[in-house]
């Protein structure tokens, strides 16, 4: 029999599974109200105009190219549309200043693999997104923690990194309706930002896939934008902006963006032709022609579906959560962060919530790099329906109050 642990590379050891993905599979069980997948709701998805799409891509010529190898970079019409897209977000690029990914994700796992030598530091958010973490976590980084709000120089942050043996490469930040936690950073919080990246000489790492989602307040410029604006251009800027349709259009067509100066993206260039060639020509082709017609109208579609199941959420919160739990109030996104009485166990909590309440989460724990935060835990709003959240948040009031006795 095989030992694959013998010839295992020593990066294999830090791959775990995702608790997210486990905790997908109870939306198979119709008896459970599940507040665990950050993910669309399926009966919003543009089905219609996809149908038209696919059927336009594969007749006459189109199929050639609908259906043939492709550039590395992607499809020159989708990334023609996406600089439009960047405009309006205040980002002047052309389409040599985007790369195509499978997924978001993919454009983090290449990001990792692009900057992180062994024992050099990522500065991430405490908590931040679990696949970030996955991400990066393969390529045998240390994590700091980034908080752009604290007075920590940039001289800390370097005497840190050089003491386990690297250099700080990156900090990665979801600034707008974060995963896990829903929050957003200011445009004060971007500009200190930029000032500590500048000083550190890294790279940052924006993550924009909830950017669309905003159901209330005033919109911030994307860090991309506050770094042209800056640094004179894009084509002098240190910030990678990864972009993504799947909370907006579709999550299975596995279609996403980097954005950023033309040096880095010929070197991401290279990873993608190694790593897969190109992503899928079809859907590329089929994206571009639902992008052209219908993503504004998509956009204010579940904006106002999840703007509603927001608001539910809240008010359930706040008619049933026992005394000492706090939440997040997020603008936009899909989540909202919990903060249980310290002492509770949110992961013990978990087993019971499915058991008896027949309702599902995330505990926090699994979004902070050192394994903190076992009081907290995430609830996602976007796939379940108002009532059902009521209904949800109800029984997790109950068995918050259940398991956990105030101190006397």
């Amino acid at each position: 029999m095989m030992t694959w642990d013998a010839v295992l590379a020593t990066r294999a050891k830090r791959m775990s599974a995702s608790e997210i993905r486990e905790l997908l599979k109870l939306l198979d069980q119709p008896d459970i109200i599940s507040f665990a997948g950050g993910i669309p709701d399926p009966a919003l998805f543009p089905a219609d105009a996809f149908r038209t799409a696919y059927a336009d891509a594969l007749s006459g010529g189109g199929a050639a190219a609908g259906l043939q190898y492709s550039v590395s970079e992607g499809s020159l019409r989708l990334r023609r549309w996406l600089t439009g897209e960047m405009a309006k977000l205040g980002v002047s690029c052309g389409p040599e200043n985007i790369l195509i990914t499978s997924g978001s994700q993919q454009a983090l796992d290449f990001l990792g693999k692009l900057f992180l030598s062994a024992n050099d530091t990522a500065l991430v958010g405490w908590p931040t997104y679990l696949g970030a973490l996955q991400a990066f976590n393969a390529y045998e980084p240390n994590f700091d923690r980034l908080d752009p709000m604290t007075n920590r120089s940039a001289v800390d942050y370097r005497k840190t990194a050089e003491e386990r043996g690297g250099k700080v490469k990156f900090a990665y930040l979801s600034p707008d309706f974060a995963n896990p936690t829903g929050e957003t950073l200011d445009e004060a919080g971007r500009q200190r930002l930029l000032g500590l990246a500048d000083e550190l000489d890294c790279a940052v790492i924006e993550d924009g896939a909830y950017q669309s989602l905003r159901y209330d307040g005033t919109p911030v410029a994307p860090v991309l934008a506050l770094d042209c604006a800056r640094s004179g251009g894009i084509e002098n800027t240190r910030t990678l902006y990864c972009g993504s349709f799947s909370k907006t259009l579709s999550p299975g067509l596995r279609l996403g963006w980097v954005c950023a100066a033309k040096d880095v993206i010929s070197r991401l260039v290279l990873l993608k032709q190694a790593g897969d060639l190109h992503s899928s020509s079809l859907n590329q082709e089929a994206m571009a022609r639902v992008a052209e017609t219908v993503f504004d109208a998509q956009v204010d579609k579940v904006r106002s579906a999840y703007r509603e199941r927001r608001d539910a959420m809240l008010a359930a919160l706040e008619n049933h959560m026992p005394e000492g739990t706090r939440w997040t109030r997020p603008e936009g996104g899909m989540f909202v962060w919990v903060e249980l009485p310290e002492g509770t166990d949110a992961a013990g909590l978990l087993k019971e919530a499915v058991e008896t309440a027949k309702i599902a989460f995330v505990p926090g724990k699994a979004f902070f790099a050192d394994g903190s935060g076992g009081n907290t835990l995430r609830l996602s709003f976007s796939a379940t329906t108002p009532e059902k959240i009521t209904e949800g948040i109800s029984r997790l009031g109950a068995l918050v109050a259940k398991v956990f006795v105030p101190a006397v």
